[in-house]
């Protein structure tokens, strides 16, 4: 925690720029329940059916406009709860704002509501913590999990000068910083008014209207040859004008859109049982024409967590001693994944670990953490970090082509070493990465028999993109994250409104799209596309924005 005098904003400057800027929060107009639901009558298929009700009012027939009406309530009051649902993932975009945040105010740190946060104020965050706002650091280093934001699996470092995001998790460290951007203006509240904008017409609901738009026009035909008839046969207009009436109500298949959502509403009952929850009816009917599939590929593709996936001895050092140095050199106690990934694997092949005399965490500056232990007497300290700050601490000079290999799939590179006190011996190179989720490749598979084009769209790098790719055998070029070509497999270093707008083109080429992901980053592209999957360890606001959840 900082010292406790400060030099941030007054409380009368904070005053006057939350009434400028407005609070640290997602905005959001939010109607009357009885106007939406009102809203639900007034649309293209609520229209069909209200003229075949006036129609059949006129020509008195009572039992059949009783039954055309339950039908619009039917559907009105359906289309309404599903709509209510949907407006869940705003909810959950301005809960992730309402948190405390620790700031600057009169000259001493006090701890306020995230939502009273406004530029220029100065926040510290530390470990644990959820960014409130995004912030120019100015003081200190940490490291933060933004893959919910980016996409980007791996943790990034950030240190004075750099910019740190709204919604970022603090996992090492802790840092100073003057807030930049609050509320819509954030990051992460550019993100929530995408989500507030996405959204697509149903396919059905356009199939229906396609149905009952070439019955008129053929009916339309008729009647004008009814009339046509009429007057060469000096048939008086109101002996002729019901016949015509009853054509046009006859021609318009009033119980199809109630079929439709009773379809689908048992089927998505019988999804439950399968273990798929349908927020958005029209979505089970999307599912069955889905022509392109969009998958984020952190947490949906991989499981979002950093795994060690290779290790490189040097010459005469085993596996196991290498990992014991490593594990000794990482502590659960800095909840770093990079230690956590490490003391994982090391415990699968190690007993007992030394008792260490002294923990150095990682720091930013040095690019390294170490650990002191007794071995034959003497004083050793175990070191992992950087490949090259390791290898410079053990005049090593062949460690450059082995780190380049590894780095090639993608991982990032560690380097330990251990010895006596000023003598480390330099022991090998370990890689850690996000691992794919076993089930990943078999569904890919199945999903391309079906005549599905899988297309693989991530934050991440394009080398780790590329490699991930090959592994699930997503065939196509690696493409420009505002290419629609049909051969585009994989996009890579895609921001949240890319993925967006990639939906929305493939939509305006005709295709019927569906869109997987699990983090804030992924939720308008999830809420644009025909059929937005969210998996179950996703974040509540991408399975909100969601229409089927796994």
């Amino acid at each position: 925690m900082p010292e406790n005098t400060c030099n941030g904003l007054s409380s009368d400057e904070a005053r006057q720029r939350l009434a400028q800027y407005g609070p640290n929060a997602v905005t959001e107009e939010k109607p009357k329940n009885w106007l939406l639901f009102l809203h639900k009558f007034w649309a293209p298929v609520p229209w069909m059916l209200e003229g075949t009700l006036i129609l059949e009012a006129i020509l008195g027939r009572w039992p059949e406009a009783i039954i055309i009406t339950l039908l619009l309530i039917f559907n009105g009051v359906l289309g309404f709860s599903q709509e209510r649902k949907a407006q869940s993932a705003l909810e959950l975009l301005k809960e992730r704002l309402r948190i405390q945040a620790r700031a600057c105010r009169d000259g001493q740190w006090q701890s306020i509501s995230a939502a009273d946060l406004v530029p220029g104020d100065l926040v510290h965050v530390r470990v644990g913590d959820m960014v409130p706002a995004d912030l120019h650091l100015s003081d200190g280093s940490i490291l933060v999990d933004q893959s919910a934001l980016t996409g980007e699996s791996m943790p990034v470092e950030c240190t004075t000068g750099d910019t740190l995001y709204s919604a970022s998790i603090v996992r090492r460290g802790e840092a100073s910083g003057e807030v930049t951007a609050t509320g819509a203006r954030s990051y992460f509240g550019k993100t929530a008014e995408l989500v507030r904008g996405a959204g697509v017409k149903s396919h059905l609901e356009e199939l229906v209207l396609s149905i009952v738009r070439y019955l008129v026009m053929m009916d339309v035909i008729l009647v004008a040859a009814i009339l046509i008839y009429a007057a060469a046969s000096h048939i008086s207009l109101a002996e002729i004008l019901p016949f015509a009436l009853i054509l046009l109500v006859a021609s318009v298949p009033v119980a199809l859109p109630a079929t439709f959502t009773l379809a689908t509403a048992i089927a998505s009952l019988h999804l439950v049982h399968r273990g798929v929850l349908v927020t958005r009816l029209a979505a089970v009917e999307e599912a069955a024409a889905m022509s392109d599939l969009c998958s984020d590929k952190t947490g949906t593709l991989t499981q979002n967590r950093l795994s060690l996936s290779q290790t490189k001895g040097w010459p005469g050092v085993e596996e196991a001693e290498l990992l014991k140095m490593a594990a000794i050199a990482s502590d659960s106690a800095t909840q770093d994944p990079i230690d956590l990934a490490i003391l994982q694997k090391s415990a699968t092949q190690i007993a007992n670990l030394p008792d260490r005399q002294q923990f150095v965490p990682f720091d930013p500056a040095t690019k390294r953490s170490e650990g002191v232990f007794m071995q034959d007497g003497a004083s050793w300290r175990a070191l992992k970090g950087a490949p090259q700050i390791i290898a410079k601490l053990c005049s090593n000079t062949d460690w450059e082509q082995a780190t380049t290999d590894l780095a090639a799939s993608g991982a990032r590179v560690l380097a330990v070493a251990a010895g006596p006190d000023g003598q480390p011996r330099f022991l090998g190179l370990l890689a850690l990465a996000d691992p794919i989720r076993t089930d990943a490749a078999e569904v890919v598979q199945h999903l391309q028999e079906l005549g599905v084009r899988v297309r693989m769209v991530t934050g991440d790098s394009l080398q780790t993109a590329k490699n991930v790719a090959t592994s699930l055998a997503i065939t196509g070029s690696v493409c420009d994250r505002n290419a629609l070509a049909e051969d585009c497999g994989v996009y890579a270093g895609v921001f949240p409104a890319d993925k967006f707008h990639l939906v929305q083109g493939l939509q305006k080429k005709g295709r019927i799209v569906g869109m997987t992901g699990d983090g804030v980053n992924d939720a308008p592209a999830l809420k644009q596309a025909e059929m937005g999957v969210a998996v179950e360890s996703a974040t509540d606001v991408a399975k909100a924005a969601a229409s089927l959840v796994l």
